[in-house]
């Protein structure tokens, strides 16, 4: 998507269905949980988001997913919605998933033919601007709105290895198979201008 203000009604309904992907990415392992902190898939759906979208209507899509859970629709992970998710220990990792879409989508289209290597690195740049964004929150809450006291921000670091590992794997998945989705995305495009 390019730096138009306006979205068409094909692109709105993509940004839909982005908006389900993240619903569904949020609570397809909401019962599994390490810590306070579900698994989710929402990281890579929200890279695929910018690689597929592009920066705009990809960022704008994640907003849709937000609005449409602090409306109370039960969107975010274990079915919840509402809210008192601003209030909660993984805000700052939600709010990323914005800017995981931009970086990973701005990435991409700053080529002109993006290459394995572009959808890698858009793919794991995005990855670290979720937990650049989500750690640091998940500490702040921690120790100035709970006021827990001996919180260590390494300690927090640390504990969410086990995260990272699994959306790192994802990651590369995604970047693997970005191409492709993005192949097929362009010729469905072509397809429907010439007919």
């Amino acid at each position: 998507m390019g730096s138009t203000s306006q979205f068409r009604i094909s692109d709105l309904t993509k940004g839909a269905m982005f908006i389900a992907l993240m619903a569904i990415g949020a609570n397809l392992t909401a019962f599994i949980t390490i810590g306070t902190v579900p698994l989710t898939f929402q990281s890579v759906i929200a890279i695929l988001a910018g690689i597929l979208l592009g920066k705009n209507l990809g960022a704008f899509s994640i907003i849709g997913y937000i609005m449409v859970g602090l409306i109370g629709v039960p969107v975010f992970a274990g079915f919840s919605g509402g809210f008192q998710v601003l209030a909660s220990p993984t805000l700052g990792f939600l709010l990323s998933f914005v800017a995981i879409a931009y970086v990973s989508g701005k990435l991409v289209e700053g080529k002109t033919e993006p290459t394995s290597t572009t959808y890698f690195k858009a793919s794991l740049i995005g990855l670290l601007v979720n937990y650049f964004i989500g750690v640091p929150y998940l500490y702040f809450h921690s120790s100035v709105i709970l006021q827990l006291e001996n919180i260590q921000f390494t300690t927090i670091a640390i504990s969410m290895g086990p995260f990272f590992a699994k959306d790192f794997i994802l990651a590369l998945f995604t970047a693997s198979v970005a191409p492709k989705l993005k192949k097929a995305q362009t010729f469905s495009s072509s397809m429907k201008e010439a007919s």
